[in-house]
């Protein structure tokens, strides 16, 4: 009977640096180097999926990647890609990781249009930016009420995984909370069991009401667990928990909606989380 990995604590602390979906996990995008500037040494955030580039562009003329910088298509060559949600009007949250050497960045809206969008704010700190979208991206998803998440608690995820090999189009996962705490006890982040790929990150993690509870951002690297202990995890994955969110919005200035309501099925979820889940696109 394989040892559980509750048993070697003392090991998996020693290979912290690699449990963590690296840039090179599927052969796609790499995020920013653990030792950049802000970001928590070993903990690599799960990698953008690299979709096949554009036709060439015009050269943009400025680096909006950075915050405060003004939209620009970039040079027209996508590096890679996540998923971005709209949480007030204009506005729209995702992953810093996203966006954070990106000459540009463009948005694609439920209804297939697609836009420049800019970089307003970033915390690499929580691994959250804020974007500038069109007012009509959509309408802002809300925020739960009350963040008294529970474990077993069932979750849904919204978004753009592997962009270019799976579906051109929006993917639902479901789960469960699985702890209340990230890798190393990060107490930023929720453990969940509903499996994401590189592409959903800044994808929103919603509750069974079809409130954002969190944020994807990372998933362990099951395959370097499995080579070093023997034992695969299966469906270790962790976003930044919805209270961090709604504090990075406040301290940028946006007002995010909060509700409740009664309990949904995960179709009805995805259908609240259509309209306002954004294709986003890093070009270099």
């Amino acid at each position: 009977m394989p040892r559980p990995i509750t048993l070697i604590p003392a090991l998996l602390l020693g290979l912290l640096p690699a449990l963590l979906t690296g840039g090179d996990a599927f052969g796609q995008g790499k995020p920013p180097p653990s030792n950049a500037p802000g970001f928590r040494q070993g903990f690599p955030p799960l990698p953008t999926s690299k979709p096949p580039a554009l036709a060439p562009g015009p050269q943009a003329g400025t680096i909006p990647g950075k915050p405060g910088a003004p939209p620009s298509a970039g040079t027209g060559r996508m590096l890679s890609s996540g998923t971005g949600f709209v949480v007030a009007p204009g506005r729209a949250l995702t992953n810093a990781h996203v966006v954070e050497r990106c000459r540009g960045v463009r948005v694609r809206l439920a209804d297939g249009t697609d836009a420049t969008a800019r970089v307003l704010r970033a915390d690499r700190q929580r691994d959250l930016a804020l974007i500038e979208v069109p007012r009509e991206a959509g309408p802002a998803l809300s925020f739960r009420r009350e963040m008294n998440i529970r474990r077993g608690e069932g979750v849904v995820t919204y978004g753009f995984p592997l962009a270019g090999m799976l579906s051109s189009g929006p993917t639902l996962t479901t789960g469960e909370v699985s702890a209340l705490a990230g890798l190393a006890d990060d107490q930023r982040q929720f453990q969940i069991s509903a499996p994401v790929q590189p592409g959903n990150s800044g994808g929103p993690l919603l509750d069974l009401s079809g409130n954002v509870v969190g944020v994807i951002v990372s998933k362990l690297n099951a395959a370097r667990v499995a080579q070093r202990t023997g034992d695969i995890p299966q469906n270790v994955n962790f976003a930044v928990k919805g209270n961090e969110a709604v504090d990075f919005l406040r301290d940028a200035g946006v007002t995010p909606s909060l509700g409740d309501g009664p309990a949904r099925t995960a179709a009805e979820v995805g259908e609240i989380a259509h309209p306002s889940t954004l294709f986003m696109r890093c070009m270099g």
